[in-house]
């Protein structure tokens, strides 16, 4: 399994590793467009992570650049935005995931397409302990094996002496939905765990095989795993990036994780920028590409790209209205511009990765 990160702000330039392991999806058709009166209406489906900035920044930002066209936007999580674009039931599938080869394979004339860059956190519902903890992927995934099932087990206090720790159960937080967020999760747990990464455990995509606790919990998006972290004391669980603020004012921690290089970062605008800036130049052409723990002393290990999945066979009003808008999402004095990507603690595309996305937007049509 290969690890990987990814490129940044308009001054950083290239990308990337392979692609094609796990995510979700169906089979392949060609889209259709809602008829809106005197227009187009484009309709947007998927990663709970990417939701916030369509439905919050760029559909009334929109309005004035293409009054002739609707967006919508639905969070269903990444699995249902890669099914239901594959199956022609929306034009835009939102994910957090890439498709796999073996869906590519299946539908070969869809587009991952990305729009930004995004990051994860982990969070805990810890009374009384304020700060950032100091976790690493090895640790959560003996949580999430049910190994350590304690918060003051040995191994997490010894990477925070000085925490008073209580003798609590952990409780695990989970995505039930097929989710981008599962999927960088869990591959960030197979890089740095070996059981979890083993051909005979549980493995990476948007839905996996959980292991069998009785404490583990489920959610549906990220809505409802702040929602479930809040309500459960002493609980656990990933959270996409543009939920940040929501989760902290709740009251909400999150963990300073171990990079590659062993050392421990929060996913700030500089880290998150520092992994994009050690794998911009291998991004390939398709752009689909694993941005999971990159190299780079500064690096933070989970982020990735925001995907559009597209059906790049379009006719008529739909093609131009999806290149028209998918080219305003990638320019920086467009969708991809600070005003719209700081809100939800994203970045823009790389200079060198905007023009891949551009060549990819180019493809839609009859």
């Amino acid at each position: 399994m290969s690890a990987a990160a990814v490129g940044i702000v308009a001054s950083i330039a290239g990308c990337g590793t392979s692609a094609g392991n796990n995510s979700a999806g169906t089979t392949g058709a060609s889209n259709s467009t809602a008829a809106s009166s005197g227009g187009v209406t484009l309709n947007e489906t998927g990663s709970s992570l990417l939701y916030p900035l369509f439905n919050n920044q760029w559909i009334a930002a929109y309005k004035s650049v293409d009054p002739n066209v609707k967006l919508t936007a639905a969070s269903t999580g990444s699995g249902t935005g890669i099914s239901q674009a594959m199956a022609g039931t929306v034009q835009i599938g939102a994910s957090d995931a890439y498709m796999s080869d073996a869906q590519m394979k299946q539908s070969p004339n869809m587009l991952n397409i990305p729009l930004a860059i995004s990051a994860q956190q982990i969070m805990y519902n810890l009374p009384g302990v304020t700060g950032h903890l100091k976790l690493t992927g090895n640790i959560l995934a003996q949580i999430y094996l049910g190994k350590i099932k304690y918060w003051d087990d040995a191994a997490i206090t010894a990477l925070n002496p000085g925490v008073q720790l209580p003798h609590q159960q952990i409780i695990p937080v989970r995505r039930t939905d097929g989710s981008g967020d599962t999927f960088l999760f869990t591959q960030f747990l197979s890089d740095t765990n070996k059981t979890w990464g083993s051909s005979t455990g549980p493995q990476f995509g948007t839905s996996i095989s959980w292991p069998a606790l009785s404490s583990l919990v489920g959610a549906t998006g990220n809505d409802g795993v702040v929602s479930q972290l809040a309500s459960t004391k002493y609980s656990i669980g990933y959270v996409g990036i543009s939920w940040l603020d929501k989760a902290t004012q709740k009251g909400l921690g999150y963990a300073q994780l171990q990079n590659k290089a062993g050392n421990f970062v929060l996913p700030t605008q500089k880290n998150i920028q520092a992994a994009a800036s050690t794998m911009v130049s291998q991004v390939p052409a398709d752009e689909r590409i694993s941005l999971i723990y990159s190299p780079g002393a500064n690096s933070y290990p989970i982020i990735n790209f925001e995907y559009a999945i597209i059906n790049k066979q379009q006719s008529g009003a739909t093609a131009t209205a999806l290149k028209k808008f998918l080219t305003w999402a990638i320019n920086p004095k467009g969708g991809d511009s600070l005003q719209y990507m700081t809100p939800v603690h994203f970045l823009p595309l790389p200079a060198s990765v905007a023009p891949k996305s551009q060549a990819q937007i180019n493809q839609i049509g009859g």
